[in-house]
């Protein structure tokens, strides 16, 4: 018994024979044509419980068509397919209102799960529509299988209000991740403020997020608002959210609860409409477990987690940024030049710990100092020579552990741009070593704390009110 059928518009034959093929072992009946006008004879006749269609059409571009088709039989779901594999096209593809996008080449599995879901649970897709834009100022480039989730994912996104929690290392786009949720989403006309916690001193958190009155302290002469005051109606992105301080985030949940606030030193309730969108490069669980971040806060902010890779997991995107970067600088007036693959290669062989903001530095300075339109192999590899200041993360592992700690401190004060860090850090410090040097002790014994205590060297009573002060969970024998 058939599980449905497909209506399969692509003008590539050999798509079109191997999406037949596989659904059909798969159990659908497939009608597989190369136009648009094909397609939509078939909708029009009624036939039809999927639509495959690809974008680009000898007669036609598909999200002409698919706004007629989702209007005569909405419930209808449209899986869109597409070898220009740009958030434009997942953004684009989700406002005409396809049930989802797949870039070429894809997966034949995924693809086949897909249209199941999509016969399971018709009528589901993007809600109301949104102006993409032109496509051509996007932020996000790339083309490797990583960047195309993040591309979905942030098309679904667009579509609703959710809060996002978005972790990656420093340089890989947290901000620009944030900044397309919000221009190419529902609130996109409001205004789109960004907070950065760990450039702005611990003191002033507060009155920076929330506002105050005049008076509410010393220095405080007139009375002034917070971001989530200039946010309102739009996107309030907090950076780095590990740096916020606890008393912070205790007034940052009672918002995301209640949906209003109040300034420093007022006493009138605001409310507030105000999408937040939040990130770090931090692992937030083990703050959690070291008592410097908020479980039920970690959980407001973590409806939908949205990872981004380091540039080291999606190599295959360098030639991508680097044509991009390079005609970013010559709209900006540097000389418009080109890498040799060579040039190419050296910079996949680099290790990139900077990621992309590291990549786009160096294509600028190439772009600037070099004399040659060609940037060949051996310049790209001096460059990258001249301006590694530190190991690598994999060669400082290698070091004894004094040079370990100082690559990954001296790493921590560069990420807060020549400003100094925030309070405490000493503190803060000392918990990030403790808690895997018991972490693993406690392993090594099995969760014996006696043998663990002379492990370390230290009194038995010290090693539990560390256990408990920094709230690890002691396994015994595989059990807690």
């Amino acid at each position: 018994m058939s599980k449905g059928t497909v209506l399969l518009a692509d003008d590539d034959r050999a798509i079109r024979t191997v999406l037949t093929q596989a659904l059909g072992r798969a159990g659908f009946d497939v009608r597989a044509g190369d136009t648009a006008a094909s397609l939509w004879q078939w909708v029009s006749n009624g036939e039809g419980d999927v639509v495959i269609t690809d974008v680009m059409m000898p007669d036609q571009n598909a999200f002409d068509v698919i706004p007629r088709i989702k209007k005569l039989r909405p419930d209808l779901p449209i899986i869109v397919i597409s070898a220009k594999n740009t958030l434009g096209t997942a953004i684009t593809a989700a406002e005409k209102g396809a049930f989802d996008y797949l870039p070429k080449p894809f997966d034949l599995a995924e693809l086949t799960d897909l249209v199941q879901r999509a016969v399971d649970a018709p009528g589901e897709a993007a809600a109301q529509p949104i102006e993409a834009g032109d496509e051509d100022g996007l932020p996000l480039v790339g083309g490797s299988p990583a960047m195309q989730e993040i591309y979905r994912s942030v098309a679904r996104l667009t579509q609703n209000d959710l809060s996002v929690l978005i972790t990656g290392e420093s340089g890989t786009g947290k901000e620009l991740v944030a900044k397309a949720l919000h221009e190419f989403g529902t609130r996109k006309r409001g205004q789109f403020v960004a907070l950065n916690m760990a450039a702005i001193p611990r003191e002033l958190i507060e009155s920076e997020l929330f506002g105050h009155e005049k008076g509410a302290f010393t220095g405080a002469s007139q009375r002034m608002d917070g971001r989530f005051a200039q946010a309102e109606g739009g996107t309030l992105f907090l950076d780095e959210i590990g740096d916020m301080p606890m008393e912070t985030q205790t007034r940052l949940l009672r918002v995301l609860q209640e949906g209003e606030y109040t300034t420093i030193g007022g006493r009138q309730p605001i409310k507030t409409d105000v999408r937040v969108i939040a990130a770090t490069h931090q692992d937030l669980r083990r703050l959690i477990r070291q008592g410097l971040f908020r479980e039920d806060l970690y959980f407001r902010l973590n409806v939908v987690p949205l990872r981004l890779p380091p540039l080291r997991e999606r190599l295959e995107d360098i030639e991508d940024l680097v044509r991009h970067f390079m005609a970013r600088g010559a709209d900006e007036g540097l000389s418009l030049k080109s890498f040799d693959s060579d040039a190419i290669g050296a910079l996949k062989g680099h290790g990139w710990p900077g990621n992309v903001r590291e990549l786009e530095n160096l294509v600028r300075r190439l772009s600037a100092l070099h004399v040659d339109e060609v940037i060949g192999a051996e310049a790209v590899r001096l460059e990258l020579s001249e301006n590694d200041v530190a190991a690598s993360p994999a060669q400082a592992a290698g070091n004894n552990l004094t040079e370990s700690l100082y690559f990954h401190l001296s790493n921590y004060f560069k990420g807060h741009n020549n400003s100094l860090p925030p309070n405490g850090l000493y503190e803060r410090v000392m918990r990030e070593v403790e808690t895997p040097l018991i972490e693993l002790c406690l392993e090594a014994t099995r969760g014996n704390q006696i043998k663990a205590a002379e492990l370390l060297g230290v009194n038995r009573n010290t090693l539990r009110k560390k256990i408990r002060d920094l709230n690890i969970e002691v396994v015994r024998n595989g059990k807690k």
